[in-house]
């Protein structure tokens, strides 16, 4: 059987999609990994899981109508040349123009799609997002006619799907997430030393990363020696932070920015409390690799994020946009020290009994119906 995953960003088909391509080779069934081109280190990456690469053009952040036809004509003509009997495609982008290149040619493909989160277009209001929405809306219920199953990250993405009429409840499946490895993501002993915040997002207005900054500039107020820390690269979004305002925050002492890591590990070895003030989300990984090493969590009660918390058992949710709200929790978790190892181990727990990402890949090999091969071709 030959399987094909498109996903937008050569480093998350490793990062994301690395454990089910790897079960899927294992099993001897050949697997293609299609996105925007990728350097030397990234393909080794993916060849080492056991995976070919074939790069097509697409900008996962472009409104350009050329932009997106290319994308569409050169999964077209992937699909015809590889001819694949399933195709997996994850985020906006892969996942629509996925759905129409198999629509518009004669492959019989099965076709999954694996929505992660709602992204831009379906969050906030304005004139510009609505006009996006209603495009992007148009795009998936079109898309989404090929799709044997939509697999989603949470029940709540699931049910704007389903009230906006993209999808049929029928066609869609629920799994916790990219799952995380918790052999990997081992239990990190806590630091002593002080209170130490963590916010690891790309730099989006909407993984609040500006509440994070404004609470912590509170908190420091009070408690100046609490750090806050922030690791996550820029992001072209429309919604992206621009660099300077990030460093204003760091060179003005309201947090420590480290940039974008390749290994965010030992940043959670050296936090107390892992943050995440976002406004929306599938399943936020970061947040289940803090947990999964033994870390309270402080997120936002918003879709996705509330599924990775029991309030006041292994952390606290707050309303989303609410930094003095945030501010508040913070300064519960430095007056209250003594419960961050309950706390952290509860995470751990809930990380391995619903998020370990074996468990995760293999619903999600059952939903496609991925078995081992009688022969590899």
């Amino acid at each position: 059987m030959h399987f094909v995953i498109v996903g937008a960003l050569p480093q998350s088909l490793t990062n994301f999609r690395g454990e089910l391509i790897s079960d899927i080779c294992s099993l001897g069934h050949r697997v293609t990994a299609i996105s925007a081109p990728a350097s030397e280190e990234e393909i080794a990456a993916i060849g080492a899981l056991g995976a070919q690469f074939h790069p097509i053009p697409l900008e996962r952040n472009s409104l350009n109508p050329r932009s997106d036809l290319n994308s569409l004509m050169a999964l077209r003509r992937a699909y015809r040349t590889l001819a694949p009997d399933v195709v997996l495609a994850y985020t906006i982008k892969p996942v629509i123009w996925s759905g129409l290149a198999l629509r518009s040619s004669r492959s019989q493909a099965r076709f999954f799609s694996l929505v992660t989160g709602l992204g831009y277009a379906f969050e906030g209001e304005g004139m510009k997002r609505r006009g996006l929405r209603a495009i992007v809306t148009a795009l998936y219920r079109q898309a989404l006619k090929r799709a044997d199953a939509v697999i989603f990250q949470n029940a709540d993405n699931r049910d704007v799907f389903v009230s906006r009429r993209i999808v049929s409840l029928q066609k869609c499946r629920i799994v916790n997430g990219s799952g995380v490895d918790t052999e990997r993501f081992a239990v990190a002993p806590m630091p002593q030393d002080g209170t130490h915040f963590l916010l690891i997002a790309r730099l989006l207005g909407e993984k609040g990363v500006r509440e994070y900054a404004a609470a912590a500039r509170d908190v420091r107020a009070r408690h100046p020696s609490a750090t806050f820390h922030l690791v996550g690269p820029p992001d072209s979004s429309p919604d992206g932070i621009p660099l300077t305002e990030v460093r204003g925050w760091h060179d003005g002492g309201v947090l420590v920015y480290h940039g974008a890591a390749t290994d965010v590990r030992p940043f959670i070895a050296g936090c107390n409390v892992n943050v995440l003030p976002s406004y929306h989300e599938g399943m936020p990984r970061s947040v289940l690799e803090a947990m999964a090493m033994g870390r309270p969590i402080l997120t936002t009660d918003v879709p996705g994020c509330r599924e990775t918390v029991v309030p006041g058992q292994n952390g606290w949710l707050v309303p989303r946009g609410d930094a003095r709200s945030l501010a508040e929790r913070m300064e519960w978790f430095i007056t209250h020290r003594q419960q961050w190892s309950a706390m952290g181990s509860a995470s751990r727990d809930i990380a391995v009994q619903r998020f370990d990402v074996h468990a995760i890949v293999a619903e999600m090999m059952r939903i496609m119906s991925i078995e081992g091969a009688k022969s590899s071709h």
